[in-house]
Formats: C-alpha cells, sequence, structure tokens
C-alpha cells in the first residue's frame, strides 16, 4: 500500500472548516448549502484518510517510533476534529432548508446527526483525549506480551494454535501461560478499565446522562432501538441459544472423549484436530482471490482491487497488533484488512469476516456523505458474517478432506459464540450502570454472569479466570464500550442468509448484494426488511431459525469427522 500520509495541519484544518461552516450558516439557497456540504465532506476525507492510514500503519507496527509518534498526535487531535464536526452537525440541524437537504441527502443523516448531538459538548474535549489515550494504553499493554512457550518468545497472537493441540497438557500450558501475563499485568489492565470507565462515566454526566450507557447507544448511532429491545433480546438469547450451546459441549465432551469439559479443551473440536488449511498464508490468499473470482462479477473486481493495491496484511510479526479488522481509506475508496494468521481455520475465516467487511465497504464506496458509506455496526457484522456461509461452496479449496470437518465447527462455533457475545452485553451494562464498582467486584460480576450465560465452562481451579479476569482478552470491553452484541445480532441475521443459501443461493446472493449496496443510507432495522429478513428483537426471531440449525447439526455424523 504505497498511499501517502502527511500530518494534518490542525490549524489550517480549523480556519478552513469553521469558514465553509460559517458559508453554509450564511447561504441563501438549499443549492447553495448542498455544495459546500460537498466541499465540506471533501475535508473530511482528507483528515480521515490521513487518520485512517496512521492507525493501520501503526498497528502493523506498534513499535514503529515514526507511527507511534503520530498516533499521540491523533489521540490529542482527533476531539478537535470531533468539535469541527460537531459545529457542522449544529449548522444543518439549524438550516432554514430542511425539507430540501432531506430531500437531497435522505433521512437518516439527520437521524444521525440528532445522536451526534448529543454526544459531543467541547466542555468535554479533555475527558475525550484521556479516554482515547487509555484505550491505546491497553492496545499496547496487550501488544507487549512476550511469551516464553514451545522455545520461543511469543505475543497473544501467536498462542493460537497452541490452545487447540491434540495434547490436553500442551492447551492447558497455552492457556495458563496467556493467563500468566494478565496476572502478571493485571494492576495495570484493571487501573485502565477503571479510569476508562470513570471518564466515561465523566463524559456522560457533563452531556447531562445518569451513566455512560445511553452515551455509548448514540456513539454507535443507534437511532432505531435501545437498551430495553437488547435486554428482550438477551432473554431470547438465555432462553432459547444456551441450551442448544450446552447441548454442543455436550457433544463435544463426548466426541473428545472426556470426563469433563475444561476450559481449555473447549477451542478443540476433535481428538484428530481442528479443521486447519492446507497450506500458508500466500497460498490461503491465492485461494481466496480464485473463491471471490468465481462467486460473481463483483466480487471479483472487488478481490483483484485489493490484492493489485496491497491492501491486506494478513500475517502475524513481531510488534504487530493483534486482532483483525477492517477499515475504510476515503481519498482512495480503498478498504484495507488487517489480520494476524496462525495457521487456524481462523486465518481462512479472515478472507470471509473481514472481506465481507471489506466487499460491503467497496460496494458502498461512492457515497458522497462518509455518514452513508459504512452502516451501523450490528449491521456491518451481517455482512462478514453472512459472507462466512456464502463462500461455504469453496472451502473444500482450503481444507481438502477436513471440509466437512471445518463446516460443523464452523456453525456450532457460530452458535456457541452468541451467548459469550451477549454475556460482554450485559456485563457493560451493569459496569457502566455501577461505575463506581472495584475492581475485585467487576470480576466477579463478569464471573456471575458467566455461570448464566456459559453453564458449561469449567475453568479447572485457575484461580485468576475463577475470580472473572478472562474478559482482560476483550479488546472490545475496553476500546469499543456496547459494540459486541452487535455480533450477535448480525449472526442470528447471518444464519437466516444460512437458510436462505440452503433454498436459492441466487436469491440469497441477490439479498445479499442490495443489502451491500445500500451501506449506511438506512437504519439497521431498516437495512435487514432490504435484505428480507426478521427483524432479531422480534420475540421468537431466534427461536424461528434454531429447528433448521439443529436439523442440521444433528444430520451430520460429527464422531465420524473424528477419524484420523
Amino acid at each position: 500500500m504505497n498511499y501517502a500520509y502527511k500530518r494534518p495541519d490542525m490549524a489550517v484544518l480549523q480556519q478552513n472548516f469553521n469558514q465553509k461552516i460559517e458559508a453554509f450558516s450564511n447561504a441563501k439557497t438549499a443549492e447553495e448549502q448542498v455544495r459546500i456540504i460537498t466541499e465540506i465532506n471533501a475535508l473530511r476525507n482528507d483528515v480521515e484518510t490521513a487518520f485512517t492510514l496512521v492507525s493501520i500503519r501503526h498497528s502493523i507496527n506498534t513499535e514503529d517510533a515514526f507511527y507511534d509518534a503520530e498516533n499521540d498526535f491523533m489521540d490529542e487531535n482527533a476531539p478537535l476534529y470531533q468539535e469541527l464536526v460537531d459545529r457542522y452537525y449544529r449548522a444543518i440541524a439549524a438550516s432554514p432548508y430542511q425539507d430540501q437537504l432531506r430531500k437531497a441527502f435522505g433521512d437518516h443523516l439527520f437521524n444521525l446527526i440528532d445522536v451526534n448531538l448529543k454526544t459531543f459538548k467541547p466542555e468535554i474535549m479533555e475527558d475525550l483525549k484521556q479516554e482515547n489515550a487509555l484505550a491505546s494504553k491497553y492496545t499496547k499493554l496487550r501488544a507487549s506480551a512476550k511469551i516464553q512457550f514451545d522455545g520461543e518468545e511469543r505475543n497473544l497472537a501467536q498462542m493460537g494454535p497452541y490452545y487447540e493441540s491434540k495434547d490436553p497438557d500442551v492447551r492447558k500450558a497455552a492457556q495458563e501461560a496467556v493467563s500468566a501475563f494478565f496476572v502478571e499485568k493485571e494492576a495495570e489492565f484493571d487501573a485502565i478499565y477503571h479510569d476508562l470507565v470513570q471518564v466515561r462515566t465523566r463524559i456522560a454526566r457533563k452531556l447531562g446522562y445518569e451513566n455512560f450507557v445511553e452515551v455509548g447507544y448514540m456513539r454507535l448511532n443507534r437511532t432505531d432501538y435501545d437498551r430495553n429491545d437488547v435486554a428482550s433480546y438477551r432473554k431470547q438469547v438465555l432462553r432459547d441459544i444456551v441450551p442448544i450451546a450446552t447441548r454442543l459441549r455436550a457433544r463435544q465432551k463426548e466426541r473428545l472423549g472426556l470426563d469433563t469439559l475444561k476450559y481449555y479443551d473447549e477451542p478443540l473440536a476433535f481428538t484428530t484436530g481442528n479443521a486447519t488449511p492446507k497450506g500458508d498464508g500466500k497460498w490461503i490468499l491465492e485461494n481466496g482471490k480464485h473463491m471471490y473470482e468465481a462467486l460473481s462479477k463483483e466480487s471479483s473486481e472487488f478481490i483483484n482491487f485489493m490484492i493489485d493495491n496491497e491492501l491486506l496484511d494478513l500475517e502475524s510479526k513481531k510488534g504487530k497488533a493483534g486482532g483483525g479488522y477492517c477499515t475504510f481509506i476515503p481519498n482512495y475508496k480503498a478498504p484495507f484488512i488487517f489480520s494476524n494468521f496462525n495457521g487456524t481455520s481462523g486465518d481462512v475465516d479472515v478472507l470471509t469476516h473481514e472481506a465481507g467487511h471489506a466487499f460491503q465497504v467497496y460496494q458502498s464506496r461512492n457515497y458522497e456523505l462518509p455518514e452513508y458509506v459504512w452502516p451501523t455496526l450490528e449491521a456491518c457484522e451481517i455482512h462478514s458474517m453472512s459472507m462466512e456461509f456464502i463462500t461455504y461452496p469453496w472451502m473444500e479449496s482450503f481444507f481438502k478432506e477436513e471440509t466437512e470437518k471445518y463446516k460443523f465447527s464452523h456453525v456450532s462455533e457460530a452458535i456457541l459464540f452468541i451467548p459469550y457475545g451477549v454475556l460482554v452485553d450485559d456485563f457493560q451494562h451493569f459496569v457502566y450502570e455501577n461505575p463506581e464498582m472495584t475492581p475485585a467486584e467487576r470480576k466477579a460480576k463478569w464471573r456471575e454472569l458467566e455461570k448464566q450465560y456459559l453453564p458449561h465452562r469449567d475453568y479447572a481451579g485457575n484461580d485468576f479466570l475463577e475470580r472473572g479476569g478472562y474478559w482482560f482478552r476483550q479488546g472490545h470491553i475496553f476500546g469499543d464500550p456496547f459494540y459486541y452484541i452487535d455480533y450477535t445480532l448480525a449472526q442470528v441475521c447471518a444464519f437466516q442468509f444460512f437458510v436462505k443459501l440452503q433454498e436459492n443461493r441466487e436469491t440469497a446472493w441477490q439479498d445479499y448484494l442490495r443489502l451491500c449496496n445500500k451501506g449506511g443510507s438506512l437504519p439497521f432495522t431498516e437495512l435487514i426488511k432490504v435484505a428480507n429478513l426478521q427483524n432479531p428483537f422480534e420475540e421468537g426471531s431466534i427461536k424461528g431459525i434454531v429447528p433448521t440449525l439443529e436439523a442440521w447439526l444433528n444430520g451430520i455424523d460429527d464422531k465420524k469427522l473424528d477419524k484420523a
């Protein structure tokens, strides 16, 4: 990726931005305001391109001194930029030409402006800077892990394959080594999170709210549902998904020939080992290229654009931040995929999940409004999770003789994930509704909720995990509050695509393509209508997909799959 980075001159940006806002406010016609919106969007794309390039290059190498300093600059200046966008939004909200602007850009822009205006005031600037710095501190602390294991120093991502070892002693030792890192840094992780909760609570109160929950929802641009909808959805998961998850864990225990299934056994689906891709990272990418070329003309154009412009950084390496993500570089209309390949099936999931995000944003890259390029996050995850199912016909090219084993594990893990994702959400609600809790009380609450949503989990006496420390591993809790239930809402929608694909692949693909093309021009509950999906907040929506899923799983002899 040879895209040029230049640090934005914030003083010049402020001057230009403010001049255009003033011109907008003084405009005598709606047409003039539409033209100025286009000019302001060009300024926004410039600065957001710079911010995104820094974020990408800093995550690729957190030890790069130049981009580490630029990342600090961005953390420091992001609130200044947010203040400019806030002033711009206030000008739009005050426009006397509302009807014409709505006709030009759609109602959803005004819904988004409304929630954004409620989440910012100039008096929270310093708090926002502190929040950004704390989130970056968490990322760097995680990336600092240097775990001596199997004769080498490894980071957290590189420990992944050992979780899936066929040797139970190796699985246990790997998990305990990772826990030991979090125990060693426990006070630091606790302090970072405690400070994040305090600063976010302070922000919420300065904005006029009792606690951060409502602010967290509005930051995620949730304009069409609230915490009550989410709470009722969590109840559906407890009632309709947790029992299936428990049955799947019982099948796994029997399949693995264990008396009890310990937490360190959970990542291993089969005694003969989990399905793994049959080649290295380069081979996986080449197969991914062929897959998307065969899927459709749209996906063929997309994957070749990504590869030709070097918009994928896939291999794990020293100093690289953990995890995986997809982002978008506005001025180049370019998605970017980041991951840490580690030799597991997760490497292929990157080329389905993250590429699902990238495909969507590639399809909607030409929306003039930055607000419409991406939808809200729960809708984004429909694209990624559904793409995992859409690409099933090509899984044999990655997994060869282990293809059915991969598919069984993939569907099982998708079901098993939902209770965990809902647990993360329930935990965050409790934390922000009770911000004065101590770190020990937070961990105790996590463990209490774990026993509800993951009743099968056995921590084998590991003190740190029994005290409720597992959530330290979940970066979203630190950096992206309330962005996790989105994955589960999307998974429920993706399972609907799973059903559609079995009935008629072409119809399913057209529904999916229509969803991607809409980008973020509609809110979540309207987008799912576009894709002919049922709203997961509606009572019975989860219960409706359960029989098909269980029938598919029960139609597979998983013990037969577990043969060498």
